[in-house]
């Protein structure tokens, strides 16, 4: 059934700015001539190919310098040339009689000048000019100095409102690291390259720093090499981009460069010294330790075209956090061989006492009947039951093209894509105790086992499209194409029901995204209106499939190995004649201590082992999809300067999704320069986010570990059930509706001196109908024969669980001071102060008997999934840094500074105080230096947390999986890298 979203009206100066495209009128044109000129370096004459070549005013007019820094083009006497290549300082040139030029660039690697294309279909807007913010990043320039690899990691330490929060643990959450802006949700994020929408990663991560169910694109499978800048816009531009872009907009721009190989090696560790934890962590040697080879090259096509191609190699071994626990790792039926298999044979899980029996060494019977004793006597200590949590090992190899060719002078073809493949062993479940009956094997692991999720992900895109001209607008029409897929696995494991037959290694399954967009649009430049018009317009198509296919039947079956089939009629007995024993080790009897009476052929669970593979259960049958979505769109778009000082900017867009109905969506923003240094700047948008086909479809089986009255965690299969299922309908959960959002924003652009740049923007983003993810329901709660439906285990289920509000302030500030004897210094401060709340409080009249209305208002919406979003992430983030340059040596110093984190529990003591706690601020240091031997070798070392601060520990009642906070710098302590980079 077809759910109808809402319609908003269409803001009325937004349909008089469209109105303008049918203005025109004829001005005289004067004499126009060809011009040329070489852009370079101006301390290595260097020549710089890819800088932006553009007639102010005039953004039809304009070129871009080849790979020996020549460009040409068209102008008049009067017009004024704007040459910008970012980390350059831009200049401004006027024609004249001129008809070559000879332009060297002074390096400036925060110039506010550069061009833009994200958020903006005017080709001539620049970032000052821009109505909304906008950072620009230039990867190349900066992955050198940066001691991050990646790119997720390399924005999150240079772009305040940006963030990717590395899981270190969580089953599959730190398979993909989820990218947030502006403290939302990673789906509430678009992300494309070269202006074209890129695919999510098949994953649906369930659990995210701001509490939210979501997916998000693997920044990983781009390589990093292959990237020359990335824009990224802070503001709401679902009008103008369509789904997802609700906190804004990441454009990974590609490199074009050709006839210059690049490439560099980087190595490095971290020094693990284990934190403050003391007794709780074990004393480690210097560990995740990874290698990174980038390289990219282009070639010329004869002398229209080129094709750039990148690739990357990977290894990283795994982090190891140990925490130390002592939750009784030996029962007292283990340690004094009174466990029974279930015909009631006893089964010998402590030899060693029996030997000392034998041997009648009393004193040694009386030690290993002990805990310590039986460890002393294996060799093992309290760590080796140690929960880990830590960075995953991986595996990486990536590649990435980005090709065009010049038909004509009007007419490029082009194309990009790439391919990639990465292996990911982690550490994200419990250590499976040899006390915990129901999932222990004595001949498979004697002394428990600690299993390991594995996925094998292979990520492949392609965009072909070609731009030219029909008339006097341009033309650009393209189709992407993109696929995750995402095989899970579990090593060092086993299924329980099945015994000692079980596999250890097992297929869980497999999940596949793939995602087809069909672009076409149009766009003019109108100089005759007012002080220019910038009309586009278009549609789109997209088509999506999410696939859950099954694993290995071991992974998710129950098997028979508790289950005991009576030979003949009688009592449930063993052959010592005593009733036989439960996984307990409990008596199995009936009302009256008598053993049961059975009958021949009787099937009876006796032991009630864990079924399906343990940690994380395999998909099955019951757990398949195979689900398609079409989305049709169309837009338009409009940039109107009504003065030199004032802009207005306007989208409308029209969207259609085969399984959620229609919407009308819209933005207006402005610019108004009150001088030629200090601008405002305002926006207003409309826009929305319908549920992901992951999240409308993804069903699972999960171990939850919950805490006993003692706060030893204690094993739960929890299941996630979709909204269409019979366990949500028959508890009366309704299927999920689209999330509408509504941003407000507001800036200033300052630039009060040279070299001084100072940019402060406003913003508040309200959003209906957020999804999150419900508590634990289980068949004794509800009541209504709802064990029926769901069975022993709990449920849990995707919801519209509240109204959202995130608001903040956002500044960047920068300065170059350029010295003598080719000496620059350069400082630059970037803040976010931001501000997550629930607003409103979803619920339902649900069929539930036996919880009281404000106990299914807590589990709709726990108290600590709204904790999460509200105080879960740092409120502030400050990122400072002062980068120094003198002839072939460079160093930079980085400071990031964490505010305060506040993670509310669900559980109480005795007197109902909540074992809430509150994580005081951190600040931590990155410092790099380089040298460049010459002009085609540099080596740079350093390090990321060099003074290797560790998080608070956690309070005693909430250490379970994890020891340390994970949500402001990680535990992961200091890291060490040296690289060397080279440029041919």
């Amino acid at each position: 059934m077809k759910r109808k979203l809402r319609k908003h009206n269409v803001i009325p100066v937004v349909m008089l700015l469209f109105a303008l495209v049918i203005i025109s009128s004829t001005t005289a044109w004067a004499q126009s001539r060809k011009i040329t000129g070489k852009v370079y370096t101006s301390i290595t004459s260097e020549a710089l190919q890819g800088v932006n070549v553009l007639v102010k005013g005039n953004s039809k007019k304009g070129a871009t310098t080849d790979n020996k820094g020549i460009f040409s083009l068209e102008a008049e006497p009067n017009d004024v040339l704007v040459i910008s290549f970012i980390g350059f300082k831009a200049q401004e040139i006027k024609v004249g009689d001129r008809t070559s030029f000879d332009i060297p660039l002074e390096e400036n690697v925060n110039e506010l000048t550069e061009l833009i294309v994200t958020g903006t279909r005017n080709v001539g807007r620049t970032i000052i000019e821009s109505p909304v913010p906008v950072d620009v990043i230039s990867i190349k320039d900066i992955m050198g100095s940066l001691p991050q690899m990646d790119l997720a990691q390399m924005l999150a330490f240079v772009a305040p409102s940006f963030n990717a929060v590395r899981s270190q643990g969580g089953d599959l959450n730190s398979h993909v690291d989820p990218v947030q802006l502006r403290n939302m949700a990673p789906n509430q994020i678009l992300v494309l390259v070269n202006g074209k929408r890129r695919h999510t990663s098949a994953l649906l991560i369930t659990e995210t720093a701001v509490g939210s169910p979501s997916t998000t694109v693997d920044l990983m499978t781009i390589p990093v090499s292959a990237i020359d800048r990335v824009e990224i816009l802070r503001d709401g531009a679902a009008a103008q981009y369509g789904s997802d872009a609700v906190a804004g907009v990441v454009n990974i721009i590609l490199k074009k460069g050709t006839n210059k190989l690049t490439a560099s090696l980087t190595g490095g560790g971290y020094a693990n010294t284990g934190g403050q934890a003391g007794a709780l962590t074990k004393s480690g040697k210097p560990d995740g330790f990874n290698y990174q080879f980038d390289a990219n090259y282009g070639f010329k096509l004869s002398d229209k075209g080129y094709i750039n191609i990148s690739g990357q190699i990977t290894q990283r071994r795994p982090t190891l956090r140990p925490f130390v626990n002592d939750w009784g790792f030996f029962d007292n039926t283990y340690l004094n061989n009174l466990r029974t298999d279930k015909a009631g044979n006893p089964v010998i899980t402590n030899p060693e006492l029996i030997n000392a029996q034998v041997a009648g060494n009393t004193s040694l019977m009386t030690s290993l009947k002990t805990e310590d004793g039986l460890m002393s006597a294996r060799g093992l200590t309290k760590a080796d039951f140690a929960v880990y949590a830590g960075m995953p090992a991986i595996t990486l190899g990536s590649t990435f093209y980005n090709a065009g060719y010049e038909i004509n002078p009007t007419t490029t073809i082009y194309s990009f894509g790439g391919a990639s493949y990465k292996y990911l062993e982690g550490f994200s479940c419990y250590f499976r105790r040899p006390a915990q009956t129901d999932r222990f094997n004595y001949l498979l692991y004697p002394n428990g086992f600690r299993p390991q999720m594995t996925s094998n992900t292979s990520d492949i895109s392609n965009t072909v499209g070609i731009k030219s001209k029909i008339g006097n607008f341009s033309v650009d029409f393209s189709n992407t194409f993109g696929k995750n897929t995402m095989r899970l696995g579990m090593v060092n494991t086993f299924n329980a029901s099945l015994g000692s037959n079980s596999p250890v290694n097992m297929n869980l399954g497999t999940h596949q995204f793939s995602q087809n967009s069909t672009n076409l649009d149009f766009s003019r430049y109108f100089k005759e209106v007012m002080n220019g018009l910038n009309i586009a317009f278009g549609a789109e198509m997209r088509v999506e499939n999410y696939q859950i296919i099954k694993g290995q039947e071991e992974s998710y079956s129950y098997g028979t190995a508790g289950i005991l089939t009576v030979g003949k009629d009688g009592l449930l007995v063993g052959p010592d004649g005593k009733p036989l024993e439960d996984a307990s080790s409990a008596p199995i009897v009936d009302a009256n201590g008598n053993p049961l009476s059975v009958y021949a052929g009787q099937q009876v669970t006796v032991k009630s082992l864990s079924s399906n593979c343990q940690c994380f259960a395999g998909f099955g049958p019951k757990n398949e999809r195979n689900e398609f979505r079409t989305t049709m769109a169309a837009y338009l778009d409009a940039e109107l300067e009504l003065t030199r000082k004032f802009l207005l900017a306007g989208a409308f867009r029209l969207e259609n999704y085969s399984d959620f109905g229609g919407v009308t969506i819209a933005k207006l923003a402005a610019r108004y320069s009150i001088t030629k240094t200090l601008s405002l700047r305002g926006s207003f948008a409309t826009g929305f986010r319908a549920p992901s086909l992951q999240e409308l479809n993804y069903t699972h089986t999960a171990t939850a570990f919950v805490p006993d009255a003692n706060g030893i965690p204690q094993p739960l299969d929890v299941t996630t059930y979709p909204t269409n299922s019979t366990a949500a309908r028959v508890l009366g959960i309704k299927g999920l509706k689209q999330e509408q959002s509504r941003t407000y924003g507001f800036g200033l652009t300052f630039q009060p001196t040279q070299g001084l740049e100072v940019t402060l923007d406003a913003y508040q983003i309200d959003v209906d109908n957020r999804i999150f993810r419900t508590s634990y329901f289980n068949a004794s709660e509800v009541g209504n024969n709802y064990g029926e439906v769901i069975g022993d285990g709990e449920a849990q289920f995707f919801v519209n669980g509240a109204d959202v509000r995130s608001k903040g302030l956002e500044a960047v500030g920068n300065y170059t001071l350029n010295l003598k004897g080719g000496q620059s210094l350069t400082f630059s401060l970037a803040a976010i102060f931001s501000k997550n709340t629930v607003l409103n409080r979803k619920t339902l009249n649900l069929n539930v008997a036996n919880l009281s209305a404000e106990q299914v208002v807590g589990k709709y919406l726990s108290r600590d999934v709204v904790g999460q979003f509200e105080t879960g992430t740092p409120r502030t983030k400050l990122i400072g840094s002062m980068a120094y340059r003198i002839n072939k040596f460079n160093a930079m110093l980085r400071g990031t500074y964490y505010g305060s984190v506040t993670e509310r529990s669900v559980s109480a003591d005795n007197d109902g105080n909540f074992y809430d706690q509150t994580f005081s601020p951190q600040a931590i240091f990155d410092l790099s230096v380089g040298y460049d031997l010459n002009r085609s070798v540099k080596f740079s070392i350093g390090g990321s947390n060099i003074f290797d601060k560790y998080p608070q520990i956690l309070r005693s009642e909430n250490q379970g999986f994890y020891l340390y906070s994970n949500n402001q710098q990680g535990s992961n302590g200091a890291y060490y890298y040296g690289r060397v980079m080279f440029n041919f």
